[in-house]
């Protein structure tokens, strides 16, 4: 059995007085691709945040290589190994493509190594190449997932947290994206991925966890998930007879 990197107890999110996340358990282990499935609204997102200590927790534990983190602050999480790409990009719009790069390397600019990372994301996505001192916000936005990414990398986590990677993209942009994803994977990085697309979520994953109004409500080996019926009527666009 591999090593338990990521282990999450019980946790509680609200928002005022509404339980966004409502006392959820998920393991991650080390060098897994794990999904985080369910529909609009499910507290997939909320969890993400949660867990880089974005948002406060109303309850829970949660603990990363054997760190308690609810004693680390945010910032100190990166230094840890713990990436996240958020929803929507959030890449430095009036930063160059470099910068972005730059900045996701900010923890470890003095290493020697950094140049050598930075043309590697040029290797994974020439177009950021080609776009090297173009100002962020003005790349498409499948450019931009691609600089969120690469800006990710570029601090060598251990494990990256990424939220839903596919939105608002074309399908061809879509599948380059998921094949760095695999190969980021392969390579060694543990993943936990926020997905809605869960047909191309558990293709890619070992293990997935079903999120329904801040419960998971069903876990276990991707594929077995995508052939049980319940979710494919839910997820996957198929009847649950079919």
């Amino acid at each position: 059995m591999s090593e338990l990197l990521l282990r999450v107890q019980g946790l509680r999110v609200a928002y005022g007085g509404i339980q966004a996340v409502k006392g959820i358990d998920l393991e991650v282990y080390r060098g897994e691709l794990v999904a985080l499935i369910g529909a609009n609204g499910a507290g997939k997102t909320t969890t993400l945040k949660a867990l880089m200590r974005m948002l406060p927790w109303a309850g829970g534990m949660v603990h990363y290589q054997g760190l308690d983190l609810a004693r680390l602050a945010p910032h100190e999480l990166v230094k840890h190994g713990l990436a996240l790409v958020p929803e929507g990009r959030g890449v430095f719009a009036r930063l160059t493509v470099e910068e972005n790069l730059e900045m996701g390397a900010f923890n470890r600019l003095r290493d020697p190594a950094v140049a050598e990372d930075m043309a590697r994301m040029y290797e994974l996505f020439p177009r950021l190449k080609e776009r090297r001192k173009q100002l962020a916000g003005t790349l498409s936005g499948g450019e931009q997932q691609m600089l969120a990414l690469s800006r990710a990398l570029m601090c060598r986590p251990q494990l990256l947290l990424l939220d839903e990677p596919s939105m608002g993209l074309a399908p061809m942009v879509v599948q380059r994206i998921f094949e760095v994803i695999h190969a980021i994977n392969q390579a060694g990085t543990t993943i936990l991925l926020v997905e809605q697309n869960a047909k191309l979520a558990l293709q890619l994953a070992a293990r997935a966890y079903v999120m329904e109004s801040g419960l998971i409500t069903l876990s276990g080996a991707a594929q077995t998930l995508a052939n049980d019926p319940k979710v494919r009527a839910a997820y996957l666009g198929e009847s649950a007879a079919g």
